[in-house]
């Protein structure tokens, strides 16, 4: 699941101390247990930071194929969420915990934390923000793939998050809004609702100069045009979108995110080896990332992502 906001980076935005392996200048430091990690979690100072502390070592129990123990430090996560949290901390937490309970096969658990993630969501009085949190809850509902393919629901947040983007977010903005959402709805199955606004998608990418959002909206519009059976015209979308992710030099994180939605407008328009490719560059990219856990994350987007590309 691909999101704007890394739980990663919330962690350190929070003065979280995440837990890595000590390596390198003759450390002889053993890594916590995953008790004391949770232990150590529990003490610190805030419900958010709680939370988000408890959802990492869930996910990593989870990749570390400990369902139970997952499901169990989950719990634990979602329990310490405040009903009146900050959105800005809390939903990418939610929206976390949602993704690793569906990663262990407890679709029914993450909707709990998908209805409070869209709760504390309306609560955003800036329109871009807002438009950006409802457009990754609709995603997350409504995605057959790697959601919970509720495409009802999922067009309900998703038009409310198209409206926000259109009509109350900055035009300098609009297509960073606009994209998710478009997205979206082809990922639900709604792509005749994104094409009623992939025409200003695609002129508002046109006018872009910052790559990274410019990658993002061309490869949104392709996916729509793929999704709608316009493969040519997806194809010409995709090789803007492919040269303006190509052209990211300056932070490693932006060029790694704009490859991975490139490549899923890709696979979207049905070229898995294309896209198998710019996830190879990716890959490359996250490595020189240079914040440790923001790294991590970069790497395990890509290789999840590719991982299901070779089943």
């Amino acid at each position: 699941m691909l999101r704007t906001v890394s739980s990663m980076l919330i962690l350190l935005a929070l003065g979280v101390a995440v837990v890595v392996p000590a390596t390198g200048c003759g450390s002889k430091k053993r890594p916590m247990t995953v008790g004391k990690q949770i232990e150590k979690a529990k003490k610190l100072p805030t419900a958010e930071a709680r939370a988000a502390e408890l959802t990492k070592i869930a996910a990593m129990r989870a990749d570390s194929k400990d369902k139970k123990g997952a499901e169990e430090t989950l719990g634990e996560a979602l329990a310490e969420v405040p009903e009146d949290g900050q959105p800005l901390v809390c939903v990418p937490v939610l929206l976390e915990i949602a993704d690793t309970y569906i990663g262990i096969g407890q679709k029914t658990t993450a909707r709990k934390a998908v209805d409070l993630a869209a709760k504390l969501a309306a609560t955003m009085e800036d329109p871009k923000g807002k438009a950006l949190m409802l457009s990754q809850i609709g995603a997350l509902l409504g995605s057959r793939e790697t959601g919970l393919s509720d495409s009802r629901a999922a067009q309900k947040l998703l038009d409310e998050a198209g409206k926000l983007a259109m009509n109350d977010v900055s035009e300098r903005f609009r297509a960073e809004a606009l994209a998710p959402v478009a997205t979206g709805y082809a990922d639900a199955g709604l792509a005749s609702d994104a094409a009623k606004m992939i025409g200003t998608l695609e002129g508002l990418a046109e006018d872009l100069t910052d790559l990274r959002p410019k990658a993002e909206a061309f490869a949104a519009a392709a996916a729509v045009r793929a999704a709608l059976g316009e493969k040519e015209a997806a194809a010409a979308l995709l090789e803007k979108a492919g040269k303006a992710a190509k052209g990211i030099s300056d932070f490693p994180a932006n060029r790694v995110y704009a490859l991975v939605a490139v490549a899923k407008a890709l696979v979207a328009n049905g070229d898995k080896k294309a896209a198998l490719a710019l996830l190879a560059d990716a890959d490359k990219s996250a490595s020189k990332v240079p914040d440790p856990e923001a790294q991590k994350a970069a790497i395990k987007t890509v290789r999840v992502f590719q991982a299901r590309l070779q089943r």
